[in-house]
């Protein structure tokens, strides 16, 4: 009766290790990428859907609803710093756009990712029911490390958002200060 020898050779393992390195260096840079890819779209989806929401809230509460950087997660930040989160609140209108009162609405807080970077145009965003226009400007959403491709929330001046990737000189968008 003869006996089988299991196992592998030296050889065969380091042919194998080899081929597995080599699939696993290809591959991870573009799993990064996409990872920061999805990051970049949920932070854009979360403001897309926060800009509907203020709209709807300006309807149908009859008041102005605004979206500004917070820092707390309670008040506006002064320096309009986006990356760190924001807010929504009812604003009843009695002071400046970006300041909440402890006696307002708050209506939604995000935190955002630390791997995402946000930089707006304007410190907040201002959504009036139906006899005023609505804030405009654009809020660009980056990745710090810049692995994925920078995109922008761009809200026209009827408080509807759209996302592009290009400004209208056909230029990316960009959060550098």
């Amino acid at each position: 009766m003869r006996r089988h020898k299991y196992g592998h050779t030296l050889f065969e393992l380091l042919v194998t290790l080899t081929l597995a390195a080599l699939i696993f260096g290809l591959g991870l840079p573009t799993f990064g990428a996409l990872v920061a890819d999805k990051r970049l779209r949920t932070e854009t989806d979360a403001l897309f859907h926060a800009v509907h929401l203020a709209r709807k809230a300006s309807v149908t509460r009859r008041r102005v609803v605004t979206l500004c950087a917070s820092l707390d997660g309670q008040r506006c930040d002064p320096a309009g710093d986006w990356s760190s989160g924001w807010i929504m609140f009812e604003n009843d209108a009695r002071h400046a756009a970006d300041v909440r009162s402890t006696d307002e609405k708050l209506l939604k807080f995000h935190t955002v990712d630390e791997q995402v970077k946000l930089k707006a145009n304007r410190r907040s965003f201002a959504f009036r029911s139906t006899h005023l226009r609505a804030t405009n400007g654009s809020i660009a959403v980056c990745d710090r490390a810049g692995r994925a491709r920078s995109r922008a929330l761009v809200v026209s001046y009827t408080g509807r958002p759209r996302v592009a990737t290009e400004t209208t000189r056909g230029t990316p968008y960009s959060c550098a200060d």
